[in-house]
């Protein structure tokens, strides 16, 4: 599977420099409801790292043994690969999974799935990189089952380089399942505090805001079972 590469998912590339603290309590909450409570011997995938955000809290919550982040974006992983530091980290510009056949323990996407064309492609790439028993953690409140999606799909593709895609939560499932993953989700869930300040571009009101977060946004576990 291949597609386009841009210098940043965003059109505006401070947005994208932004988008990293204002994912980050998101983040943690992803991080802090996984069932996997010890990382050390785990090799991890995040697909669609951006600059590197999540693998780098990841890393300081629940240290794993190493991690693949890949994107589409080259200068966001340029970024990513500059705030590496001693972290054992590395980033490619990427969507293909092939080269990574049978490598990671477990995997990530944050608000990606959404933006992919192919979504079998995926599926599948994702089932080959995962070793047996690995499982992909994959979450996106954009999908057509979200009542803010009609606005929210005008905004995101006005901002993004990447097209976006119009799916449903069922295509998800079925594309994963096809691939022979065992398929379950849950809502996101946040619990947490949102900024009374935050922009309005996407959120009509605070409430819905709060709605989005905790119960539009889905966490797919996707588990490759021998």
């Amino acid at each position: 599977m291949t597609a386009p590469s841009y210098a940043t998912w965003h059109s505006d590339p401070q947005k994208e420099a932004a988008m990293g603290p204002s994912h980050a309590p998101l983040w943690r909450h992803f991080i802090e409801t996984l069932p996997e409570r010890d990382l050390t011997t785990r090799t991890v995938l995040d697909f669609g790292c951006n600059r590197g955000g999540f693998l780098r809290l990841l890393h300081t919550l629940r240290p794993f043994r190493r991690a693949v982040g890949i994107d589409i974006a080259s200068d966001s992983i340029a970024a990513a690969a500059a705030a590496t530091g001693d972290l054992p980290l590395q980033f490619h510009v990427a969507t293909d999974l092939a080269p990574w056949a049978d490598s990671f323990d477990i995997a990530f996407s944050y608000e990606v799935i959404y933006l992919l064309p192919d979504l079998a492609g995926h599926a599948r790439g994702m089932f080959d990189a995962l070793r047996d028993g690995g499982v992909y953690y994959a979450v996106t409140g954009c999908h057509t089952e979200n009542p803010l999606w009609p606005r929210w799909r005008e905004v995101i593709g006005a901002a993004s380089n990447a097209p976006v895609q119009d799916h449903a939560p069922q295509d998800f499932i079925d594309a994963f399942a096809a691939a022979g993953f065992a398929v379950s989700v849950k809502r996101f869930g946040y619990d947490g505090f949102i900024p009374a300040t935050k922009d309005r571009s996407y959120y009509p009101s605070i409430v819905d805001a709060i709605t989005y977060a905790s119960d539009h946004k889905l966490l797919f576990r996707l588990e490759k079972r021998v």
